[in-house]
C-alpha cells in the first residue's frame, strides 16, 4: 500500500513493476529516433514516460473512486496493475444514472489531461526532452481516454452501454449482456485491426504488434465473458426470496414432549412444517430433527422433553421473510457458515425456517436456467 484516496487504499501491484520493465524497453527505440542525441540516457527518459503514464492512469482510477464515493458507494480498494489499474467499491449502482457517472469521468480525465498535455507541448519553443515527454503524455492519455471508451465491458465505455441499455429496458441485466457481447465483438475487432490494417496501406502486419493485440483481445474477451456471467448471475440472485425458499415453522416451548410437538406440527399443516423451539421472548434456540423424532418410541412419546430431538441454532441466526436477492445472500453471510438452517421472522415473530442448502440448490438451478 503507497497511500490512500477516498478512504480505500491505494495498491502498487507486483505486476506493475513488470510492466514498468517491458514498456520502458519498447518504448526506447522511439525516444532514441526522436532524440538520437541522449545516448544511454533514453532508458530514463523512456522510463519517465511510463511513469508519466501510470500517473495518467491512476488519475483515471482516482476520478473513478471519487465519484463512486460521492454516487453512496464505499471505495474499497484503488490498484495499480499490469493491466493499468482498477478501482473496487462495495455494492453495486443502485440506478444507470449512477453507472454511467462512475464509469465516464475516467476516460474523460484522461482526455483532459491529453488536452492539457497537447497545449504545454504546443507552447514548448524548441523539441526537447520534457517536449517530448509533453507530446507523449497527451498521444497516451488521448490514447487511453478513446480506448476505454470504447462500447463494450469490461471497458468503461462498456459500463456506459450497460447503464444506457438499463435505463431504456429497465434491466440491468440486459445491459450486461448486452455490454458484454458488444465487448467480445471488440476484441476480435483489436486482433482483426491490428492483422489488417497493415494489409489496407500495402504492409505486412509486425509481428509483436499482433502479438500485443491478441494479449488484449484475449484480456477483454475473458473481461466480457465475465461480466456476461455476472449479470445473468446477478439476475439468477435477484429471483431468490426467504419466502419463496423458507419451510413454515410452529413455535413450540422449551419443555413440551415430543408427542406435544408432534401435534402441533400435524395441526400446523404436517410434514413440510418445521418446529421450533422458542424462549419467553419468542426467540428461536433450536429445531425439531424429524428423524429424531420419529425415532422416539411411541410409548415414551409423552414423557420424552423435547429437548432430546433439538438441533441448537446459533445465537443471530434468523433472516427476515421479506428479504429477497443480493440481500438475502449477505444477510446468511453474516449468520455465518457453522448456521446451516436459520429461523425467519416477520416483524420479529416466527414464521419459518430457511435451509442454507435450499437456497445453494435454488442459486444453482436459476444459474443454470
Amino acid at each position: 500500500m503507497i497511500g490512500r484516496v477516498a478512504g480505500a487504499p491505494v495498491i502498487l501491484t507486483p505486476s506493475w513493476f513488470v510492466a514498468a520493465v517491458i514498456l520502458t524497453v519498447l518504448f526506447a527505440p522511439t525516444v532514441q529516433n526522436l532524440a538520437p542525441r541522449l545516448g544511454r540516457e533514453i532508458y530514463l527518459v523512456s522510463f519517465a514516460f511510463v511513469l508519466l503514464l501510470f500517473a495518467s492512469v491512476f488519475l483515471h482510477e482516482v476520478a473513478h473512486a471519487l465519484v463512486a464515493r460521492a454516487r453512496g458507494q464505499h471505495v474499497t480498494e484503488l490498484a495499480v496493475t499490469l493491466w493499468g489499474g482498477h478501482t473496487a467499491y462495495s455494492g453495486s449502482s443502485a440506478r444507470p444514472l449512477d453507472g454511467f457517472l462512475i464509469s465516464v469521468v475516467g476516460p474523460l480525465t484522461n482526455l483532459a489531461l491529453a488536452v492539457v498535455f497537447w497545449f504545454s507541448f504546443q507552447a514548448q519553443p524548441t523539441f526537447t526532452v520534457p517536449a517530448l515527454l509533453l507530446y507523449a503524455g497527451a498521444f497516451s492519455n488521448a490514447f487511453v481516454g478513446f480506448f476505454n471508451l470504447l462500447p463494450g465491458l469490461p471497458l468503461d465505455g462498456g459500463q456506459i452501454l450497460e447503464s444506457a441499455v438499463w435505463a431504456v429496458t429497465g434491466s440491468r441485466t440486459r445491459g450486461t449482456v448486452a455490454a458484454g457481447w458488444v465487448g467480445r465483438v471488440v476484441a476480435v475487432g483489436v486482433v482483426a485491426w491490428a492483422l489488417l490494417w497493415p494489409l489496407t496501406v500495402g504492409v505486412r502486419p509486425d509481428l509483436w504488434t499482433v502479438a500485443w493485440a491478441a494479449l488484449i483481445g484475449a484480456f477483454l474477451w475473458s473481461g466480457a465473458g465475465q461480466a456476461i456471467r455476472a449479470g445473468r448471475s446477478r439476475e439468477a440472485v435477484s429471483g431468490l426470496s426467504v419466502r419463496g425458499l423458507a419451510r413454515p415453522a410452529v413455535p413450540v416451548a422449551s419443555d413440551a414432549s415430543v408427542a406435544a410437538v408432534g401435534r402441533e406440527v400435524a395441526r400446523a399443516g404436517g410434514p413440510h412444517v418445521v418446529a421450533v423451539v422458542v424462549d419467553a421472548a419468542g426467540r428461536a434456540l433450536g429445531y425439531v430433527d424429524p428423524g429424531a423424532a420419529a425415532a422416539v418410541p411411541p410409548d415414551a412419546a409423552e414423557t420424552t422433553p423435547v429437548a432430546a430431538v433439538v438441533v441448537p441454532l446459533p445465537a443471530g441466526a434468523s433472516v427476515d421473510a421479506g428479504l429477497v436477492g443480493p440481500d438475502l445472500l449477505a444477510a446468511l453471510a453474516q449468520v455465518g457458515r457453522q448456521a446451516s438452517v436459520v429461523a425467519v421472522t416477520d416483524a420479529g415473530r416466527l414464521v419459518g425456517v430457511l435451509e442454507v442448502s435450499t437456497v445453494v440448490a435454488a442459486l444453482r438451478t436459476a444459474r443454470q436456467g
